[in-house]
């Protein structure tokens, strides 16, 4: 099969040349060819060379423009440079072979063979001849095309030699999953459950980048359903396979908020593209395993599970290096006040629960309604179109009110500033006092968010406090 389309690009003819005339073969592969044929964009390209990689690199860069600039890996025997809005990197073909303790191969240098032997999945060991004799020409020594055809991920050799010498390729797997709704072959679940505590031997970062990528995907279920079903999600994140299961006292159930919680977050994947809101999603609930009690008179509570979720929020991203940095601010915020707006679409809304609501949520206030509204997975019709037209009446009055009010970033129109002046004060508590005051009273609707008003009631609360304005 000559792939005519997937080669006409410029710079592959100029890069043919360049490997002709120095008599180097070389061939692209990898996710470039595997995207051709899944009709996805795609701007990172791999090079195989047979023969030194960094050398062709120079060559091709000189041929097409000498200012570009070729980064060089020496150590790996890798270069990449920049061309068009493409990431091209060539590297020489390879064996490779690993220690037990790392995924870090040991490489040694190999036939064209030998490297597409080494690819993770056969969809990925696709590669496309530049050279004289067959360029363009499609080569698939594995069956790739067939498993991208039949929407199948497996392994090029032993899925198990596969996966332990780099347990990475578990993650990639599923991701790939998730991404491109492929199925698993039933041959790598085994060998993932297996070998799942070979994960032990991945670097935190690594681990969080595919999670990373996985709940980018459009529905990430795919991928945290088969992490549980192979053991390995309760080795990273256990918060959430603690959720697992439904109980019963009485005849009395709740639901199973593990799947639940994989259902929000599918549902805010078609709202979203914010990272951190599908964390927030992903970790809502996550305070209902340690909260849940049964008492006869109501059934199953989660009393507090918010507040307790919020604190694991951070124990997790501690636990995965993830940074704790507003990244983690903005999640434990979200954990925090998840059921905040569930309260007011059923409740009659007042401007005093709205503000407050502007108020605490900020420049979240958006995004937790957007978390809210993915919270709604109820199966019964009628309860469903409630629920989203409640929400809906929640979102017309938060405009409403901040329109009016200008809640968000909000600071009470008196400083503490003056009233230090006003009162003849040095820095004390009476001062926190009185601004927290006047902010509750603009909060709870007694007087406007306006300077005027709110200097009144500065006056008023000092006086009440004994203090003197001078007048």
């Amino acid at each position: 099969m000559i792939l005519n389309k997937l080669v006409e690009l410029d710079f592959f003819k100029n890069l043919s040349k360049v490997s002709i005339e120095n008599n180097i073969e070389c061939y692209v592969v990898g996710g470039f060819v595997r995207d051709y044929f899944l009709k996805r964009k795609s701007k990172d390209i791999d090079i195989v060379v047979v023969g030194d990689g960094i050398f062709l690199a120079k060559k091709f860069a000189a041929d097409l423009d000498k200012k570009i600039k070729v980064n060089i890996f020496k150590n790996f025997g890798t270069a990449n440079l920049k061309y068009k809005n493409y990431e091209i990197e060539f590297v020489g073909a390879r064996k490779e072979s690993y220690s037990r303790d790392s995924r870090n191969p040991i490489i040694k240098p190999g036939s064209f063979h030998d490297d597409i032997d080494r690819r993770d999945f056969k969809m990925n060991s696709l590669a496309v001849s530049l050279n004289a004799n067959n360029y363009g020409e499609l080569i698939d020594f594995h069956n790739g095309l067939r498993d991208i055809n039949e929407k199948i991920i497996n392994t090029p050799l032993d899925s198990k030699l596969t996966f332990s010498d780099d347990p990475l390729r578990i993650f990639r797997a599923v991701r790939f999953a998730s991404q491109l709704k492929f199925k698993i072959h039933e041959n790598l679940i085994g060998s993932m459950s297996i070998l799942r505590d070979r994960i032990k031997i991945l670097n935190s970062e690594r681990i969080v980048d595919e999670l990373h990528k996985i709940l980018m995907s459009n529905k990430p279920s795919i991928a945290f359903i088969t992490l549980d079903k192979v053991g390995i999600l309760e080795l990273i994140i256990p918060e959430l396979t603690n959720l697992k299961g439904i109980d019963e006292v009485d005849g009395q159930k709740h639901k199973d908020n593990f799947y639940h919680t994989l259902e929000v977050l599918d549902n805010i994947c078609h709202s979203t593209k914010n990272l951190w809101l599908r964390w927030a999603a992903l970790l809502h609930d996550i305070g209902k395993a340690p909260t849940k009690k049964f008492n006869k008179k109501v059934g199953w509570t989660f009393h507090g599970h918010e507040f307790e979720g919020s604190k694991m929020v951070y124990k997790l991203f501690k636990r995965l290096k993830m940074p704790l940095n507003d990244k983690m601010k903005y999640v434990q915020k979200l954990v925090l006040m998840s059921s905040r707006p569930i309260v007011l679409a059923k409740d009659y809304i007042t401007d005093s629960a709205v503000r407050r609501l502007i108020f605490d949520a900020n420049e979240s206030v958006d995004d937790l309604m957007t978390l809210c509204e993915a919270d709604i997975t109820t199966k019964n019709i009628n309860r469903y179109k409630k629920y989203h037209e409640n929400f809906k009446t929640v979102r017309k009055k938060i405009i409403e009110v901040e329109e009016r009010d200008h809640i968000r970033n909000f600071q009470p129109p008196v400083s503490g500033e003056e009233i230090m002046r006003t009162f003849n004060l040095k820095p004390c508590k009476t001062i926190g006092i009185i601004k927290e005051n006047i902010k509750e009273a603009i909060l709870d609707g007694v007087i406007e968010n306006d300077y005027h008003q709110a200097y009144e009631l500065m006056i008023k609360e000092g006086n009440k406090l004994g203090l003197s304005n001078g007048k």
